[in-house]
C-alpha cells in the first residue's frame, strides 16, 4: 500500500520517482472514501498517512500536480473529518517544501520542485505552464485561511496578478509564459490541454473567498466573452457547438497571425458545466437563482453562458454517444470547411485524426483514459437543472466504463481505442479516476445537500473545499 501508481492488470504500483511514494493514490482518493463512507477503508488510509507518508523525497516532482492532488486531497480530508489535525499538518508541512517553487524573478512556480531539498528545479527554457501556475490558488489560498498565514495566499495572488498583467489583447491566454520575463509566450490560445485549468480557476477562485473579490469576477466575465468571440465554432452538419484551438504564425517583422485548429482534447468538457455554474453565481441578478434559473435572473453574458454551457455539454455527450463503446476519445477533430482531412466518420460532425482499421496500432487520440471532466460537467448541470437527462448520460458514461474498462482481478484501465469494442487496455488507472470520475459519479447521484454548491468548490482534482469569508481584507483590485 502506498505506492504513487497502480497498475490493475499486473496488479502492481509504481512511484513518480526512485526515491519514494508521496500517497498519490491514496491521499488523491481519501475525500471519496470519505463521502462514500467507505470505514474501513478510510480507516486503513489514515493509518498509513499517519505512520507512512514522507514528503522527505530526494527527486523531481511536479508543482501544479502535487499540489492538487495531495495538497488538496488533504485539505479536503481535513475539512470532512471534522477538523482531525493530522491532514492539517501534513499540508502544512507538504505546502512549505513546495514554496521554493516560487523563488524565481517574478515568482512564477517552477514547474519542478525537490521536496527533500526544498529546492526549486529551474526549466532550461524558462518556460512555465500557464494552467499549472494559475490552478494551485485554491489550496494555497484555503491554507493561509486555516493557518491565519498569508505567505501561502500571497504567493498565489501573485500569479494572478502577473497573468493579468501580461493578457493578451485578446482578452485571452497562451498555454506558456516565460518564468523570467513575467509575459505570454508565442504559443497556442486553448480551452484545453496546458490551458484548462487557469480558465475554471477564474470563477473558482472569486466563489471561494465568498464572492468578496470582485477583480475574479471581472477576469473571468471578460475572459468568457474573449472564449464566445474568439475560440467557439458550430459544427458543420448538426450545429454542435465546440472549442477551437489558435495557431500562431509569425510573419515578416515579427506579426502574429492566430490561425484556427479545429481540435478538441477530451479536457474542454469541463467548460459546460463551468458555464453554467458561472452564469448562476456570477452572472446572477437575484441572491437566489431557481433551479432551472429564470431568464430575469440572470444577466444577457449569464444568459449566452448558459445556454453555450448546455450545448457544449450536448457536443461532449456526442463524443461518447459516437463511438463503438459509449467512451469518448482523448481528442477529436470537428469537420470544417477545408478541411484536408475528411476521412469517413459516419453521420459524425467530427472524428479521431490517424484513426484505423481495428485490427493495427490506434492512435493516441483514440484512447479513453478514464476522464472525469464530462462527468463533472453532467454532475453541475444535474444540480442547476434538476434534468434527469443529465444523470441518463452519466448512467450510460459509468455503464460503458464498467463494460470497456473494468479489469476482471480489480481495477480499470485505460482503453487504447474508443472505436474498438475489443480495444486492448493499458496497464494503468490514473489517481483522477478514483478522485474524479468517481467521485463526481457518486455526487451526481446523491441529493444535493450532499457538498451543496454554494457552500463548495471543487479543485481541479475535485477535491471540495468549503467556501470561506477571508481574515483580513485582501487588497488586490482590478486597477493593480
Amino acid at each position: 500500500m502506498g505506492d504513487d501508481n497502480y497498475h490493475p492488470i499486473s496488479k502492481k504500483g509504481t512511484n513518480l520517482t526512485d526515491a519514494g511514494g508521496i500517497g498519490y493514490t491514496v491521499v488523491d482518493t481519501l475525500d471519496t472514501i470519505q463521502l462514500m463512507g467507505l470505514n474501513s477503508e478510510y480507516t486503513r488510509a489514515r493509518k498509513w498517512i499517519a505512520n507512512s507518508l514522507s514528503f522527505n523525497r530526494d527527486g523531481k516532482y511536479n508543482t501544479h500536480e502535487v499540489t492538487v492532488r495531495v495538497l488538496g486531497g488533504l485539505l479536503s480530508a481535513y475539512h470532512l473529518s471534522g477538523g482531525d489535525t493530522l491532514y492539517l499538518e501534513r499540508a502544512k508541512e507538504l505546502a512549505d517544501r513546495l514554496m521554493p517553487a516560487f523563488n524565481t524573478p517574478f515568482r512564477l512556480p517552477t514547474t519542478e520542485v525537490n521536496l527533500a531539498m526544498r529546492t526549486p528545479i529551474e526549466d532550461p527554457n524558462n518556460v512555465v505552464t500557464t494552467a499549472e501556475i494559475a490552478s494551485i490558488q485554491l489550496e494555497l489560498r484555503y491554507l493561509s485561511h486555516l493557518l491565519e498565514n498569508d505567505e501561502y495566499w500571497d504567493n498565489a495572488e501573485n500569479v494572478m496578478k502577473i497573468i493579468k498583467k501580461a493578457m493578451l489583447p485578446s482578452g485571452l491566454t497562451s498555454i506558456f509564459m516565460g518564468s523570467e520575463s513575467g509575459q505570454f509566450l508565442t504559443s497556442q490560445i486553448r480551452l484545453g490541454y496546458r490551458g484548462d485549468a487557469y480558465y475554471e480557476y477564474l470563477l473558482k477562485q472569486y466563489l471561494q473567498a465568498a464572492q468578496t473579490e470582485p477583480v475574479y469576477r471581472e477576469i473571468y466575465e471578460s475572459t468568457m466573452t474573449a472564449v464566445h468571440k474568439h475560440l467557439l465554432k458550430k459544427s458543420a452538419e448538426k450545429n454542435f457547438t465546440y472549442a477551437i484551438e489558435l495557431v500562431p504564425n509569425v510573419g515578416r517583422r515579427g506579426h502574429i497571425t492566430w490561425n484556427p485548429e479545429h481540435k478538441q482534447d477530451h479536457l474542454v468538457c469541463f467548460i459546460g458545466g463551468s458555464l453554467m455554474l458561472g452564469a448562476t453565481t456570477s452572472g446572477a441578478t437575484v441572491s437566489q437563482v431557481s433551479v432551472p434559473p429564470r431568464d430575469e435572473e440572470l444577466t444577457e453574458d449569464a444568459r449566452r453562458d448558459w445556454k453555450t454551457g448546455m450545448a457544449l455539454i450536448e457536443t461532449c455527450m456526442d463524443l461518447y454517444k459516437g463511438t463503438a463503446t459509449g467512451l469518448a476519445p482523448q481528442i477529436v477533430h470537428f469537420r470544417h470547411a477545408g478541411d484536408r482531412e475528411q476521412p469517413n466518420s459516419g453521420n459524425r460532425d467530427w472524428y479521431i485524426k490517424g484513426a484505423r482499421p481495428a485490427h493495427r496500432k490506434p492512435p493516441y487520440d483514440a484512447r479513453y483514459m478514464l476522464r472525469p471532466e464530462m462527468i463533472e460537467s453532467l454532475f453541475l448541470a444535474y444540480r442547476l437543472t434538476g434534468d434527469e437527462k443529465y444523470r441518463q448520460y452519466g448512467w450510460d458514461i459509468f455503464q460503458s466504463i464498467e463494460k470497456h474498462t473494468r479489469v476482471e482481478t480489480g481495477g480499470y484501465a485505460t482503453i487504447l481505442n474508443v472505436d474498438d469494442v475489443n480495444s486492448k487496455l493499458e496497464d494503468r488507472m490514473e489517481t483522477f479516476f478514483s478522485s474524479e470520475t468517481l467521485k463526481y459519479l457518486f455526487l451526481l447521484f446523491s441529493n444535493s445537500n450532499v457538498i451543496p454548491l454554494d457552500k463548495y468548490v471543487f479543485n481541479t482534482e475535485a477535491h471540495p473545499l468549503p467556501m470561506f469569508i477571508p481574515h483580513t481584507k485582501r487588497t488586490w483590485s482590478t486597477s493593480s
